[in-house]
């Protein structure tokens, strides 16, 4: 990027009319972009999208579930944010804080773009 308003992936906001939302991580912002690569590799490890919403929508859905979700659909992740600290971020905020976070990705999944 060139000028005087280049801004790094990493630190631009995220946009929630395209699915993406943030989560802080070991003190930074951490985008979560709902990629159809990111997506898939969600699906694959935490099968069907829509079994998963079902789930979320039940109350059913598990922590371990949340953060696999947010790890595949992380962008431009800073150096020293692992899966482990996302999850533990995760847990610290509390399921509250992480929710609405769930909400922007989990809409996304059954709107599309």
């Amino acid at each position: 990027m060139s000028g005087v308003n280049a801004v790094p992936a990493s630190f631009l906001p995220a946009n929630p009319v395209r699915g993406e939302a943030a989560l802080r991580v070991a003190g930074v912002e951490v985008l979560l972009r709902p990629t159809f690569a990111a997506l898939v590799a969600a699906e694959g490890e935490l099968g069907s999208l829509f079994a998963l919403v079902e789930r979320a929508a039940e109350g059913r859905m598990t922590l371990a579930e949340m953060v696999g979700l947010f790890w595949h659909c992380r962008h431009d992740v800073p150096a020293g944010v692992t899966r482990e600290r996302m999850g533990e971020a995760v847990a610290a905020a509390g399921l509250a804080a992480a929710t609405p976070v769930l909400g922007v990705l989990l809409r996304q999944v059954l709107a599309g773009r």
